[in-house]
């Protein structure tokens, strides 16, 4: 990435060339990448991303055997991650279930939240334990056992406003959820809710209420046994039950809930997956529009060519061989047209196995999704993603840091307790843009260790919502939370890609919000203007109560697109300088007729002219 300045006209000419110019045609292939990324070493559970070095890329948390923690860290020469970091809790004969990067002391060196299952536990109960990072690394002899063991993995949330990490969950110790405060770990009651957590649970920290700061979302289960959703809006700093809601009628086994601004309205909204059925013959996507209670499915067509497929359910062991997966969708705007689509895995209700598969996000074209106006188009043969079989978790990530989401697929391997990694490139080239937000804890702005700003240290919590204008002239908006799922392999990376579509002009307002603490009433919110398509905004929240002097550092990430733009600009300069050679050249050789010569053949022709 470069440095980009602020330069509209030079800009606009070159976003203007390329519309006009067109471009290739969308193409929806990918391809492997995976030696060129990891040599022989593509082989274990990928659990989460982090900028672990603080070198500006993203490093991969790779768990192996079930017992090891590995951290791939980005490099610039082939194979471009390499497992550089190992951290082992073989003395403990735990199995690790979840990896969480995240700063939990608050010294802005990035720490690492392991959840594990201990060996003579039979309850199911998971303990957990902090690595704390120094020197931008793991010391694996400098770790932190949690005093209390969970029901179900945590949430990772910024419960007081600090930009401190913070733990949510049930613990041994009571039945209500408990928070264990980062920088003094410190446990405290989080709130009261009269129903159980569900198992698995998909609780999220995110803003539901249209006011940049992040509420608290818990999926639970009312008494007669229902699936139900609670939404917990942030007042003042201060968690209150705003609204409680149930799953859809229809569905019986009920997955992970995802959030995404599905519609491109600038709000968050709700997208459930599960099953109709107790087999999951029959599956389906549901979605709840920002605001609404009411569901409307936006795929239900799980068929291809007289093949039905469907989600995998889910089984809790008490001890698995692998880590059990729930029905999840990963979210990401794969063509980056600014509607978020997903990657699924499903199987074949035959039983002859299971593929990752993209959902693509398209206009409603069905009298059943009308109240969403979008639904979900299934890719059944997509070019390098179809040929993996025995898929188990499918995420994007942007491989190459060009603000183009790829593709990750984890696949059962040859030996029994860990998954071979499968990279994929996303091919996809056309003249679309993209805007990468990623906003940092701001805790060491001006006195970081080494003096290295780190840009990595993953926060969750933050919202992100942009508007702007089409290629057509209308308004487009976008939102994202940032970092809002921690549990049960959410894969969420530490930033966010929104896409822009082919609207080539500047961002008109980007705002970012974030936590606040309990008692204040002004929202910590802060706007941006004129952003340029095709980058990267960084933005440090110092001081945290101070929006107006929050600062954002703006890059410009180069592409195809800016490579074929200019292209056109030089082909127009040299077609015009062509032409201006030519009428140049044409000019000197014409035959110049002196006055003299002029006034000779003027006499001539007068005396000729008959009386």
């Amino acid at each position: 990435m470069a440095a980009a300045g602020r330069l509209p006209s030079c800009w606009g000419l070159l976003a203007l060339l390329a519309l006009l110019g067109g471009g290739p045609a969308p193409a929806r292939a990918l391809h492997n990448v995976t030696a060129e990324l990891f040599g022989a070493e593509a082989w274990g559970t990928l659990a989460a991303f982090g900028d672990l070095n603080s070198d500006k890329q993203t490093d991969l948390f790779v768990l192996r055997e079930r017992n090891d923690l590995i951290v791939f860290l980005a490099d610039q020469n082939a194979p471009y991650f390499k497992p550089k970091v190992k951290v082992s809790l073989k003395n403990q004969s735990a199995l690790i279930t979840g990896v969480v990067p995240g700063d939990y002391d608050g010294d802005s060196q990035m720490d690492v939240l392991l959840t594990y299952l201990p060996q003579n536990h039979a309850g199911g109960e998971l303990g957990a334990v902090i690595i704390w990072g120094q020197n931008q690394t793991l010391n694996p002899n400098n770790m932190t056992i949690l005093n209390r063991t969970f029901q179900d993995e945590p949430l990772i949330m910024d419960f007081n406003g600090d930009l401190i990490p913070d733990v949510f969950g049930v613990t041994s110790e009571s039945n209500q959820p408990q928070i264990l405060l980062g920088g003094n770990l410190s446990w405290h009651l989080a709130l009261t809710t009269k129903h159980k957590m569900r198992l698995p649970h998909s609780h999220a920290f995110i803003d539901l209420t249209e006011d940049f700061t992040a509420d608290l979302f818990l999926t639970t289960v009312s008494a007669s046994g229902t699936s139900q959703f609670e939404i917990w809006e942030n007042l003042d700093g201060n968690f209150s039950l705003r609204t409680i809601f149930e799953k859809p009628q229809n569905m019986v086994v009920v997955g992970q809930s995802a959030f995404a601004d599905f519609d491109g309205d600038g709000h968050v909204d709700h997208l459930l997956p599960g099953c109709e059925d107790d087999s999951c013959q029959r599956s389906a996507i549901y979605l709840a529009r920002h605001g609404a209670k009411q569901w409307v499915p936006v795929l239900q067509d799980f068929s291809n060519k007289g093949t039905l497929w469907g989600f995998v359910p889910f089984v809790r062991e008490q001890r698995p061989a692998e880590i059990p997966v729930p029905i999840t969708l990963h979210i990401g705007d794969y063509n980056m047209d600014g509607y978020p689509d997903a990657l699924a895995v499903l199987r074949n209700t035959s039983g002859s196995g299971q593929q990752a598969f993209l959902l693509e996000n398209v206009p409603c074209s069905n009298a059943s999704c009308e109240g969403a106006h979008r639904m979900f188009k299934v890719y059944w043969e997509l070019v390098g993603l179809s040929p993996i079989r025995d898929a188990v978790v499918a995420t994007f990530f942007d491989i190459y840091e060009d603000g183009i989401l790829d593709i990750v697929v984890l696949s059962k391997g040859p030996a029994k307790n860990n998954f071979a990694i499968h990279a994929l490139k996303n091919n996809f080239e056309a003249d679309a843009y993209f805007v990468k937000v990623i906003v940092l804890s701001g805790l060491c702005s001006n006195d970081c260790p080494r003096k290295i700003t780190p840009f990595g240290v993953n926060q969750p919590g933050p919202y992100i919502m942009y508007t702007t204008v089409d290629a057509n002239g209308y308004p487009k908006n976008g939102s994202a939370g940032q970092l809002s799922q921690s549990a049960h392999l959410a894969l969420q990376l530490p930033y966010n890609v929104l896409g822009l579509g082919r609207s080539a002009n500047f961002l008109d307002h980007l705002y970012v919000g974030i936590p606040r603490p309990a008692g204040e009433k002004s929202v910590r919110k802060q706007e941006w203007t004129a952003i340029i398509p095709n980058s990267q905004l960084i933005v440090i929240p110092y001081p945290h109560d101070v929006p107006r002097s929050w600062s954002a550092k703006l890059y410009l990430t180069p592409s195809n697109i800016v490579l074929l733009t200019a292209v056109a600009l030089v082909g127009v300069c040299v077609f015009i300088l062509a032409i201006i050679g030519v009428l140049h050249w044409q000019e000197k050789v014409r035959p110049r007729v002196s006055a003299a010569s002029l006034a000779c053949r003027v006499t001539l022709l007068c005396t000729n002219i008959p009386v």
